[in-house]
């Protein structure tokens, strides 16, 4: 098939996928693709070509294309702009019309951009021209199936699914498996798949960026993994395996007390009051604690890519069986006296926003409260990861003393959960132990992350 005029700006890459999928318009057989294109690699390009094409070959008829996405602000809004500005690149400024927000008109044809969200009501369209799901492995099984699919039943329309891979619990993973056993069948390739390092042959900036996420992340963190690499991740497992947890370890020395000139943050993960009663405390002698954990901040180094500074973990404390205001005073005495900390994460989920609230009364602004959701939870696991995975976060050489061998402990036992929805959940399970020097470690770290070492003021 001849490449209409335009497809031909598209890298190679991108020219491959648009002949497949116009090649199955134009040739109504209503194939269903499948296409992975690394983060940032071109994939809303390549669709808003596809779009502008089909619009303009079919301005005098009354036909639509339909293109979903997970969320309407701001997935959806952005395919739309990225429509416009093609239109009005193409010449066709002051032609296309805009009708309630969401549909982009050419003459009689219609481009109709729709939310995924569980909650949208989107029954009743009909694709024509093409349907596309964007971000495919975001979208629920259920909604596609029962009020996407349908759309294009009467019209024999050719499907395509765009994303990055995730788990092999995704609508992505699904369609793609299918498309690939059907290729194994009749040889008509369905499934399209190129990493960063396809991207990057056509783009040197596009390399220096990728080059830097990989330094940055480290080259099997879930998120480099999945976006860049195209690489499924499995539902759980641990948090850190034997290589990071040897990264952990540094060849620094525990202190008990700040040194001059240099910069201090902390982590503090609080204790859940239920569990300080006094008949819990006989029954479960392995209780939840209140964990400190002390990081110097390391501004040393002139690597650009590492935008935040290293943090050198010196110090725990640890307090079982110990109320939190029984703590208050020793807490701001160690943090502003002992150690200077220039920033203090806490814990402020639930009984530790009272904690949270005097602290800062007692210390000001220095003091952040961070409220564990399934979102935040989420980053914190990630930034942590990242963290280890580039060599910029290291623990005190072992001692021996209690705290360092539950750390230890903490670091082996943690596990990790993959949600569906590119979020994750790291924890200690219960019947091994608890979490509190793991999330004390995330909270110090989500301490030092962006700190900017500000010069003294001289007269």
């Amino acid at each position: 098939m001849e490449e209409p005029r335009g497809i031909n700006r598209l890298r190679p890459y991108q020219r491959e996928i648009a002949v497949a999928i116009l090649q199955s318009v134009f040739r109504r057989q209503g194939l269903t693709f499948s296409v992975e294109i690394a983060r940032q690699g071109g994939k809303n390009e390549l669709s808003a070509q596809l779009e502008l094409l089909l619009l303009t070959l079919n301005m005098m008829e009354q036909k639509n294309l339909i293109k979903c996405s997970p969320t309407f602000k701001p997935q959806t809004i952005i395919s739309i702009i990225r429509l416009k500005d093609r239109l009005n690149d193409a010449g066709f400024e002051g032609i296309w019309e805009s009708e309630l927000g969401y549909i982009i008109k050419l003459g009689s044809a219609r481009a109709i951009f729709l939310s995924a969200d569980e909650s949208a009501n989107v029954v009743g369209n009909t694709a024509h021209l093409l349907l596309e799901i964007d971000e495919s492995q975001d979208v629920s099984k259920e909604k596609y199936t029962k009020e996407f699919k349908p759309m294009g039943a009467t019209t024999n329309v050719t499907t395509v699914h765009y994303g990055t891979t995730w788990d092999d619990s995704t609508l992505l993973e699904e369609i793609k498996q299918t498309n690939l056993e059907l290729e194994r069948r009749d040889g008509i390739k369905r499934h399209f798949r190129y990493d960063w390092q396809e991207v990057a042959k056509f783009n040197p900036d596009y390399l220096a960026y990728v080059q830097a996420e990989r330094q940055r992340l480290g080259d099997n963190h879930p998120l480099f993994l999945t976006q860049y690499r195209l690489l499924p991740i499995h539902g759980g497992g641990r948090f850190l395996n034997v290589q990071q947890r040897e990264q952990l370890q540094g060849d620094h020395p525990r202190l008990r007390r700040g040194e001059a000139g240099k910069t201090y943050v902390a982590g503090i993960d609080l204790a859940g009051e239920a569990e300080l009663e006094e008949n819990l405390l006989i029954l479960n002698p392995k209780r939840d604690a209140t964990v400190v954990t002390i990081g110097e901040l390391d501004f040393t180094g002139d690597d650009a890519v590492l935008k935040d500074p290293k943090l050198k973990i010196v110090e725990h404390y640890c307090w079982t069986g110990r109320k939190h205001t029984e703590l208050y005073a020793q807490l701001v005495d160690i943090l502003k006296n002992v150690w200077r900390c220039r920033k203090i994460v806490v814990d402020a989920t639930g009984v530790g926003e009272p904690v949270a609230s005097f602290l800062r009364s007692a210390l000001g602004s220095r003091v952040v409260s961070f409220t564990f959701t399934q979102s935040s939870k989420s980053e914190l696991g990630f930034n942590l990861l990242a963290a280890i995975n580039s060599g910029r976060l290291k623990v005190y050489q072992g001692d021996g003393s209690e705290e360092y061998q539950e750390f230890c402990f903490e670091m082996e036992k943690a596990r990790s959960q993959y949600r569906p929805n590119q979020t994750m959940n790291f924890f200690v399970d219960p019947s091994d132990g608890h979490d509190d020097f793991l999330m004390s470690l995330a909270l110090a770290m989500e301490a030092g992350r962006g700190y900017i070492l500000r010069a003294a003021r001289g007269v």
